[in-house]
């Protein structure tokens, strides 16, 4: 069994961590680090899983799961470069970097696959896309397939498309949050109680998830079986193509993609 050691016990590496936990990888082939104590307290408490020093968690590793903040990474890189056994993978869930920058930082020939991840991984429910390096092999995307399975869906993408994804998948649970708080605060302006409107939506929200999901019918085609001529819903659908909707949301979107090219740039 391939033993894999997660960088950066944050939320996401958290999540992926007890997503392998579940689907019954061998607690003693998994361990991870973070820099605070009581957060590594925590998750050891919760899932079970050593934390490590990375001088320990590194070389003792098939897999490297990279789960920090971009920010962080060039420290950890020039450490990365001295302790890495040849032949290890490194998997970056870090938004916006390429696989080029970590190639460039790492001994030669290591195999990189980037990973664009969502939140939804906290439920077992991400949207994960990945891409390849230059060096990872059909095996490495295997493997990380059936890794991130452990959480959600997978899909392969070019590394090109990667700030589209980013812009969709990757912040794409915002967007749907914000409509949801959105139509939370309209049934509260017509006087209805929070935790009502809240119930009322969020049910609304899961039960048209899953018809997309199970029935496999364009949006469009659902959209229209719920809009009657002249209806409550025609009605409500006009004011949001006369507000330009539509536009806004593909505007938001490239606007997402832009800004990660632009972090992956810098």
């Amino acid at each position: 069994m391939t033993s894999i050691a997660l960088l950066g016990g944050g939320k996401m590496g958290e999540a992926l961590l007890a997503g392998l936990v579940k689907s019954g990888h061998p607690i003693d082939q998994l361990c991870f680090t973070e820099r605070h104590p009581e957060r590594a307290r925590e998750v050891t408490e919760r899932h079970g899983v050593a934390a490590r020093d990375l001088a320990v968690a590194v070389p003792g590793a098939d897999t490297l799961v990279v789960a920090v903040k971009p920010q962080d990474i060039e420290p950890l890189l020039a450490e990365l470069d001295k302790l890495l056994r040849p032949g290890t993978l490194v998997v970056s869930l870090c938004a916006g970097l390429t696989t080029a920058l970590f190639e460039r930082s790492l001994p030669e020939n290591t195999p990189v696959i980037r990973v664009m991840p969502n939140t939804p991984m906290l439920v077992g429910e991400a949207m994960s896309a990945i891409s390849p390096g230059r060096h990872a092999t059909e095996e490495h995307l295997v493997e990380v397939e059936g890794m991130l399975a452990s959480v959600g869906r997978v899909v392969r993408v070019p590394e090109r498309q990667q700030d589209a994804v980013t812009a969709l998948s990757g912040s794409g649970p915002a967007y749907f949050f914000y409509l949801v708080e959105s139509m939370i605060e309209a049934g509260v302006l017509l006087g209805m109680a929070r935790p009502l409107a809240t119930e009322l939506v969020v049910q609304s929200a899961l039960g048209a998830a899953r018809m997309l999901r199970e029935t496999g019918e364009h949006p469009a085609v659902l959209r229209e079986a719920v809009t009657s001529p002249a209806g409550t819903t025609s009605a409500a659908l006009r004011e949001l193509d006369r507000h330009g909707t539509r536009t806004a949301l593909t505007a938001a979107i490239e606007a997402a993609c832009r800004r990660s090219s632009e972090l992956g740039a810098s």
